[in-house]
Parts: structure tokens; C-alpha cells; sequence
């Protein structure tokens, strides 16, 4: 659920106060951005996915028992590296925009889709504001 712009004002007036009290501390917090994290994590699983390949080609190319063993090996690496691309995807491109400490702004301005339930509590709240009923 997002913060309702009063819990927002009062976020961004803690951050400010912490960036002038800790500098230093603001500046280690704002340097970790899950962003950067998650990118990172994406090309590090692009990069195993293709060791993968190698490897699976490789056990192909092999034959006999050994192959066989490279061969899963290089599977079970893909299936490591597609699953840590997919949970990476997923935290970079999550439902709520990532805020960076600091800035007035979400990270990443995109439109939020709207669910049913959003929708929902919309209409409510419009009509608990028009009197009820």
C-alpha cells in the first residue's frame, strides 16, 4: 500500500534530517541501491547461463559417463542461473516504485498498473469522502 502523502512529507523530512545530521551515513545508504543490486545479479546469471551452455555442450560433445556428468552439471547451473535472473527481474521491476534515500522522486518512473483491489479501495475511499452511503 502506498504512503499517503503526509507519511511521505514526514519520510522525506527524516531523511533530510538524517542527511544533515550523518552525512557520511546518508551517502553509504544512498550508494546501496537495490537497483544496482538486482542489475548486477541479472548479469552475473547471464553470464553463468551461458557457462551452463558451455558445459551441457561440452557433456554432448564428451559422450560416455563423464559427459553425462558435465552435461547435468551444466543443466543444473542454467536452472541456478535462470531462477536468480527471475527473482532479480521480480526486484527490479517490482509493484512499487524504489524510492532513492534522498530525492523526492520514485527511482523509476513508470505508470503502476492498477489491481482490483486498488480500484476497489479507490471507490471507497471516494465514497466515504462524498458522505457515505
Amino acid at each position: 500500500m502506498p504512503l499517503s502523502e503526509h507519511e511521505q512529507r514526514l519520510l522525506d523530512q527524516i531523511e533530510r534530517a538524517l542527511y544533515a545530521e550523518d552525512p557520511k551515513f546518508a551517502s553509504a545508504v544512498r550508494a546501496s541501491d537495490p537497483r544496482n543490486r538486482a542489475r548486477r545479479r541479472l548479469w552475473m546469471s547471464g553470464l553463468l547461463f551461458l557457462t551452463g551452455i558451455s558445459l551441457l555442450f561440452a557433456g554432448v560433445i564428451v559422450g560416455q559417463q563423464s559427459g553425462t556428468a558435465v552435461g547435468l552439471a551444466g543443466f543444473l547451473i542454467m536452472f541456478a542461473a535462470a531462477v536468480l535472473a527471475a527473482t532479480s527481474w521480480k526486484r527490479l521491476n517490482g509493484r512499487e516504485p524504489l524510492r532513492v534515500v534522498g530525492s523526492d522522486r520514485p527511482a523509476k518512473s513508470r505508470p503502476r498498473r492498477i489491481s482490483l483491489l486498488d480500484r476497489i479501495e479507490q471507490r471507497w475511499r471516494r465514497r466515504d469522502e462524498q458522505g457515505g452511503g
